[in-house]
């Protein structure tokens, strides 16, 4: 039998009040856990193959668990029901899932290429210009840094997103589509990019390099940092030293993203060796990232794409001098 229960507001208001009355009666238990979330592209890839985590979280008996994602929406949504505690995406994603008033907070942020987005079309394609996209079916998966990287891209040619056919697609959905000649183009990101180079069939319309920089972000459950600020911290130093490590050593990060993410190492070389990737380009969230983002997310909804403006400075967490700030 399952038994609800629900609390009015005033019981709530009690309740708070008691807690206040008695100091600790609802601090939560030390973290016994920790569940990320990652994908092929970010280096968590490099932090889950060398045990980083692991290592740095050892001697606090807590246990590390992992899940793949294909892109950063399903991963957030995840993050924001309480089902990871801490993960990466691109730009996009903390965005949609900021508007959709979930419950996740910025902890850090990185820097990859500006080469590492891109709108492909098939060889023998008869669109040759950003142009050429007029009236053509592009699959982008919404909610990504492929949307975003959509827009940018068409803007240079005067165009917007009604000015196509905005295809939904996540990544191994467009491959096929892309294979079956179903859509004119496809808007993606390394590691996929990378990969879509070593096919034959495959050509660069345009990639992103120019445009802006293509910061990422690490966001974690808001309860979760509220519950564990030290432990968060300490995350983000971790990843920082994986990156600096990983940039120091690319031929061992080059094996170690391939073993851990299946991928070939001349794919992994590729997208970890584009102008202007550096894996230590990782920290916490400063105000050239929230400017930056904050630009994002006016973007979006001044398209009418998300429903409300954000303040993205509002939804920040960076740690105090005690947590090793």
């Amino acid at each position: 039998m399952t038994i609800k229960t629900t609390f009015s507001r005033r019981a709530a208001l009690g309740l708070g009040l008691a807690a206040l009355a008695t100091p600790g009666l609802l601090r939560a238990a030390p973290a016994r856990e920790l569940r990320v979330g990652w994908q092929k592209g970010g280096i968590l890839g490099l932090v889950k193959g060398s045990q980083a985590f692991e290592q740095a979280l050892a001697d606090k008996g807590i246990r590390v668990s992992w899940s793949e994602f294909t892109s950063g929406p399903p991963l957030l949504e995840a993050l924001s029901a309480n089902a990871l505690d801490f993960g990466y995406t691109g730009n996009v994603p903390p965005i949609f899932a900021h508007a959709a008033r979930g419950n996740l907070l910025f902890v850090g942020a990185g820097q990859g290429s500006r080469e590492g987005h891109a709108i492909l079309v098939p060889k023998d394609s008869p669109i040759q210009s950003i142009a050429d996209l007029k009236g053509q079916k592009v699959a982008f998966k919404r909610g990504s840094s492929a949307h975003y990287a959509t827009i940018r891209l068409l803007g240079t040619a005067g165009l917007t997103l009604d000015d196509i056919k905005p295809q939904d697609l996540a990544p191994p959905d467009a491959i096929a589509a892309f294979d079956a000649g179903a859509i004119g183009a496809w808007t993606i990101w390394d590691p996929y990019f990378a990969a879509a180079q070593e096919r034959p069939n495959t050509r660069v319309l345009s990639t992103t390099e120019g445009l802006e920089p293509d910061y990422n972000f690490y966001s974690a459950n808001g309860d979760y940092v509220r519950d564990n600020p030290e432990l968060v911290a300490t995350l983000v130093k971790t990843v920082q030293q994986a990156g600096a490590k990983g940039q120091a050593d690319l031929p061992g990060t080059v094996a170690t993203f391939a073993r851990e993410t299946g991928l070939s190492q001349p794919v992994v070389q590729r997208f970890l060796t584009r102008k202007g990737s550096d894996l230590g380009l990782i920290g916490f969230v400063e105000p050239k990232h929230v400017a930056y983002e904050q630009g994002v997310a006016d973007t979006f909804h001044d398209l009418g794409i998300i429903p409300r403006k954000l303040d993205i400075a509002s939804v920040v967490w960076t740690p105090t001098a005690s947590q090793g700030a």
